[in-house]
């Protein structure tokens, strides 16, 4: 797969929050009109966003722009959580990936694809094996979109307190597209 347009990638900070925020509600509508569920806790989602502000000021969420320098997207990375990844996965020998979210203006065009690719390319860099990810356990198009992008489905936990234990793995070795993701 390729793209005409060129993205970027950089470092988020805190004068990005509010265009972060405005991709949260516009995934957390998109995901309502999709039937799902996911995001859709008032009390869950106050915690993850906080927990994501927190994300930012510890360096770990990066921002997505296009040419003309517009916010269309976000990624973030964590350590392994702890209600789905255990000592048995080796964690240690992964990349954990957060919060990738892009703009529904550019739905379809390919940016998650890079941002994916982006991914595995920094966990290879680490000396990685892996990049991981969670998913809302019932939100099966999501599912379906990372195993088309190269995840393998490794187990569903599900404690009753989380929503997400969809969890799947991608090789860091897996590179899907010509292009690649600028950096800013």
């Amino acid at each position: 797969m390729s793209t005409h347009v060129q993205y970027l990638i950089r470092p988020a900070g805190t004068s990005d929050i509010d265009d972060l925020m405005t991709l949260r509600t516009e995934a957390e509508g998109w995901l309502a009109n999709q039937g799902t569920d996911q995001w859709s806790d008032v009390e869950m989602g106050a915690r993850a966003i906080s927990k994501w502000k927190d994300t930012i000021d510890d360096g770990r969420t990066w921002v997505l722009t296009d040419e003309d320098h517009r916010t269309v997207g976000t990624v973030s990375r964590g350590p392994a959580d702890r209600d789905f990844w255990t000592e048995d996965d080796q964690p240690e020998t992964a990349f954990y990936l957060y919060k990738l979210m892009t703009s529904r203006q550019i739905a379809g065009g390919g940016l998650g694809s890079l941002v994916l690719d982006w991914t595995c390319r920094v966990a290879a860099l680490e000396g990685r094996k892996w990049v991981r990810l969670d998913c809302w356990r019932t939100n099966r198009g999501l599912q379906a979109y990372y195993e088309r992008e190269g995840f393998t489905h490794v187990r569903t936990e599900t404690p009753v307190h989380r929503k997400s234990g969809w969890m799947a793995q991608r090789p860091s070795s897996l590179i899907l597209n010509d292009s690649s993701l600028g950096y800013a």
